[in-house]
C-alpha cells in the first residue's frame, strides 16, 4: 500500500512490537501485544473458552479453497499458563482445515465454518485435543466469493449460535443428504443454529457482506457490513437493504435500511472503489469520516474494564482506514440510530487489517490483525504475506489477569455470575448451564426455577432480568403460562422477548418448517389483545416479527390489531415488518386481505396490500370490485395507481368483470389522476366496449 506521508500513516510493514507502539488510543488506555508471528499467522476468527483460553483460527488456504483433503488452515489455542496476563503457551488444536472463516467453542467442542461446511470438532474433556474427526453438521454453504462465506460466529442471548454470510455467495443449506428442494437458500444476512436441537434458520435477510454480529444489554442484535452502509439493527424476519441482487420474496417491495446517520467515507462510493486494486483511495475527508467503506468484526462493548461511557457502543474494524470505528447507539422508536463516535483505536499503520474484536474475562478488548500490505478482493496471483498475524489487548489502566474456569463452577456460582458487570461471565455461564442441563433432569428444573424467580424480580434492572430469562429459556423453553406471565410484565423488554421466545421450542420446529405453526388458543388470544393495546413500538415490532412464524389462520387473528396502530405509522421498522407478515395473506384470501387493507392505519401496509393484488392478474377481480363498489377518492387513487404500475407486469389481459362499472363511476372523476388512470387501464385491457364511454368522458372533461 502506498499512502501519502501527510496523513502520518506508516507505509512499510512493522515488527509486531513496532506496530503496537505505533498505535494511538484515548488517554488512559494501553495496548498490549498478546501474540504475533511466528506464534500465529493469518488470524481470521477467535474466541474465548470457559477457562479464558484464546482460540484462534488461521486462514492459510484463503482466498481459494483447496481440493478436498488438502486444506492448510489450523486452529491454535493460546493460554496464560502462569496467571501473569501473558498468553505464553501455544497448542495446535487441529490442522488441515479448508477455507476456515468462523469459530466458536462450547457444548463439548469447537464450531467451525469452512464452506461448504459447518463443522463440529468434539473435545468433551477440554484438553485441546480433538476426541475424533470433524462432524459435518450442515453443508451447502457457498464459496463463490471467498470474502463472504459463513463468518462472525457468536453465541446469542437465546442460546443459539449466530453468524453472517455475504451477498455474492449463494448457499443452499441443509444437513448432509438433504434434497435440494428442502434446503434453505441464503445469499446475504444473519443465520442461526441451535447447538442442541440442531436446527438451522435464516434469522434475517439482506445487507452486503456482513462480517460481525453482536448483542446489547437488552439482547438487540447489530451487524456491521461493507459498501452500502456499515451498521444495521437486526430484527428476526427482517429484510434489509441489499448491495446487489433481489430478495427471495419477489413481493418484498421495500426493505429496511441502515441505522447509521453517517458514512465512513467521503464523496461517492464509486470514488472509493478499491476492488481489484491494492492502493486504497485515502484522503483527508475520508480519514475524518472514518476511513473507508469496508468493515470487519462487530462488538457491542459490555465489559467492565473500559469506562462506563463505552457500554453499549458498537465497534468495528475499518479495513482501509486502519482503525477501529465506534458508533453510539441511541433508541429511535422500535429501533436505533447509530451516531458517529470518535474512532477509538488508530493503528497509524497501512498494514493493519483488523478482522474481529471481543471483550474478554478481564474486561479488556482483544482484537486480531491479519496484517498485510494488501487489503482484499484478489485471489490470483498470490499477493498475500503469509508470515504475519497479530493479536492485541486494549485495556484501560492496569488490570488484574482473569483466572477463570467456569466449567468448574457450581450451578449456584454460575447463576450468581449473571450479576457480573462484565457480560463475558454472563454469556459463558449461560452456555455452561445450557450444556450441563441439556438432559432436562430434576436438578435442571431447580436451576431453571431459580433463574425465573430472579427474572421475575422487578427490583432488578431490565438487563439483569433479561439475563436470567434468557438462561432459563436456554435450559428449557418457556411454556405458554410463562410466556403469558411475561406478556403482562411492565417492562417492554421482557414483553418483547416473551414474544420472540414463545415459538422457540423443539416441539414447534417441524411446524415452523412447514409454515403451519398454530399457537394455543389462550396464548393467541393474549397476543391478539396485546396487538390492540400495546403502546411500546419495540413490543409491536416483535409482534410483527411473530407474524412470519405463524400459520395463516393465526396471522389473520393477529394482523388487524397490528395494522390499526396509527400512532406508529412513521416507525421505520414497524410498517415493513408488518407487511412482511401480512403480505402472504393476499393470495390466501384476497377479499379478506383487501378488507384488512382498508382497515389499515399504516399507509405503507395498505398500499403494499393493494400492490400485491395489482401485480398478480389472478387477484385483479377483487381489487376491481372494490373500485366498482365505491371508495373514497384517496383509496380510489391509491388502487388505480397500483394497478397502473402493476400493468407493466401483466402481459395481454382482458378487462376483469365489473371494469365497465369502474369506468362509469370514475371515468368522469374531477381528479385528473383518477381519470387518466382509468383511461390508461382501459386501453391496457383492450376492451373495445369501454372506448365509447372514454370518448364521452374526454368530451365531458373538455
Amino acid at each position: 500500500a502506498r499512502l501519502s506521508d501527510r496523513f502520518g500513516v506508516i507505509v512499510d510493514g512493522l515488527t509486531a512490537d513496532q506496530a503496537r507502539r505505533a498505535m494511538t488510543v484515548p488517554a488512559g488506555f494501553e495496548v498490549d501485544l498478546i501474540a504475533a508471528e511466528p506464534r500465529i499467522h493469518q488470524p481470521v476468527a477467535f474466541t474465548f473458552d470457559a477457562a479464558g483460553r484464546l482460540w484462534v483460527a488461521e486462514a492459510h488456504t484463503y482466498p481459494i479453497r483447496a481440493p478436498e483433503g488438502e486444506g492448510a488452515d489450523r486452529i491454535v489455542i493460546l493460554e496464560d499458563s502462569t496467571g501473569d496476563g501473558q498468553f505464553d503457551r501455544r497448542q495446535v488444536f487441529i490442522e488441515g482445515l479448508n477455507l476456515v472463516s468462523g469459530l466458536e467453542v462450547g457444548f463439548g467442542g469447537v464450531w467451525v465454518g469452512a464452506a461448504p461446511y459447518l463443522l463440529f470438532i468434539p473435545d468433551a474433556d477440554g484438553d485441546g485435543v480433538p476426541d475424533g474427526p470433524p462432524v459435518t453438521l450442515l453443508d451447502g454453504w457457498g464459496h463463490q466469493d471467498t470474502h463472504e462465506t459463513l463468518n462472525a460466529f457468536n453465541w446469542g442471548p437465546d442460546g443459539w449460535l449466530y453468524g453472517c454470510q455475504g451477498v455474492f455467495t449463494h448457499s443452499r443449506v441443509g444437513r448432509p443428504g438433504t434434497p435440494d428442494e428442502q434446503r434453505v437458500p441464503m445469499n446475504a444476512g444473519v443465520w442461526r443454529y441451535h447447538p442442541l436441537r440442531h436446527r438451522f434458520e435464516v434469522f434475517a435477510h439482506g445487507t452486503s457482506n456482513p462480517w460481525g454480529v453482536d448483542f446489547d444489554d437488552h439482547g438487540q442484535a447489530f451487524i456491521t457490513a461493507c459498501v452500502i452502509a456499515h451498521a444495521f439493527h437486526i430484527v428476526q424476519g427482517g429484510r434489509y437493504e441489499r448491495q446487489a441482487g433481489r430478495h427471495f420474496d419477489p413481493y418484498t417491495f421495500d426493505d429496511l435500511k441502515t441505522i447509521a446517520d453517517h458514512r465512513h467515507y467521503a464523496g461517492n462510493i464509486a470514488d472509493h472503489a478499491w476492488w481489484g486494486r491494492n492502493e486504497p483511495v485515502y484522503d483527508d475527508a475520508t480519514s475524518r469520516a472514518g476511513g473507508g467503506h469496508a468493515h470487519c468484526g462487530a462488538m457491542v462493548y459490555l465489559g467492565d474494564n473500559w469506562p462506563a461511557s463505552y457500554r453499549n457502543t458498537l465497534m468495528m474494524a475499518n479495513i482501509h482506514g486502519n482503525r477501529i470505528n465506534l458508533e453510539r447507539l441511541r433508541p429511535d422508536g422500535s429501533g436505533f440510530i447509530a451516531g458517529h463516535g470518535d474512532d477509538v483505536i488508530f493503528a497509524n499503520d497501512a498494514w493493519f487489517r483488523g478482522i474481529n474484536l471481543r471483550y474478554g474475562p478481564d474486561g479488556a478488548v482483544y482484537m486480531i490483525d491479519w496484517y498485510d500490505a494488501n487489503a482484499c478482493h484478489r485471489a490470483s496471483p498470490e499477493i498475500w504475506d503469509r508470515s504475519n498475524g497479530r493479536l492485541y489487548r486494549v485495556r484501560f489502566g492496569q488490570i488484574e489477569p482473569a483466572q477463570v474456569n467456569l466449567d468448574a463452577d457450581t450451578d449456584a456460582e454460575l447463576i450468581d455470575r449473571h450479576e457480573h458487570e462484565n457480560d463475558w461471565f454472563v454469556r459463558t455461564a449461560r452456555r455452561v448451564l445450557q450444556h450441563r442441563h441439556a438432559a432436562g433432569t430434576a436438578e435442571a428444573y431447580q436451576v431453571r426455577g431459580e433463574l425465573l424467580a430472579r427474572a421475575a424480580d422487578g427490583h432488578r434492572t431490565s438487563p439483569r432480568r433479561l439475563r436470567y430469562l434468557w438462561t432459563a429459556h436456554a435450559i428449557a423453553s418457556l411454556s405458554d403460562d410463562e410466556v403469558r406471565w411475561l406478556l403482562a410484565d411492565t417492562d417492554p423488554n421482557l414483553r418483547s422477548w416473551a414474544i420472540q421466545l414463545a415459538t422457540d421450542r423443539a416441539e414447534f420446529d417441524q411446524a415452523l418448517d412447514r409454515g403451519q405453526l398454530q399457537l394455543s388458543r389462550s396464548l393467541l388470544a393474549d397476543l391478539v389483545e396485546l396487538s390492540r393495546s400495546e403502546t411500546s413500538p419495540r413490543v409491536r415490532v416483535y409482534l410483527a416479527s411473530l407474524l412470519q412464524r405463524l400459520a395463516t389462520p393465526d396471522r389473520w387473528q393477529l394482523a388487524p390489531g397490528l395494522v390499526a396502530a396509527a400512532d406508529h405509522a412513521g416507525d421505520k421498522n414497524l410498517s415493513l415488518m408488518t407487511w412482511y407478515g401480512v403480505g402472504p395473506l393476499m393470495p390466501d384470501d384476497p377479499v379478506q386481505a383487501l378488507v384488512l387493507a382498508q382497515q389499515s392505519q399504516l399507509p405503507m401496509v395498505r398500499r403494499f396490500l393493494f400492490r400485491r393484488a395489482a401485480v398478480d392478474p389472478r387477484l385483479l377481480s377483487p381489487l376491481v370490485e372494490l373500485l366498482a363498489d365505491g371508495l373514497s377518492d384517496e383509496l380510489n387513487q391509491e388502487i388505480l395507481e397500483e394497478l397502473r404500475q402493476g400493468a407493466q407486469q401483466w402481459g395481454r389481459l382482458t378487462a376483469p368483470d365489473r371494469w365497465s362499472e369502474v369506468v362509469e363511476r370514475l371515468g368522469a372523476s374531477p381528479q385528473t389522476t383518477i381519470r387518466d388512470a382509468v383511461q390508461f387501464l382501459s386501453i391496457t385491457f383492450g376492451d373495445a366496449s369501454v372506448f365509447p364511454s372514454l370518448r364521452q368522458t374526454a368530451s365531458d372533461a373538455s
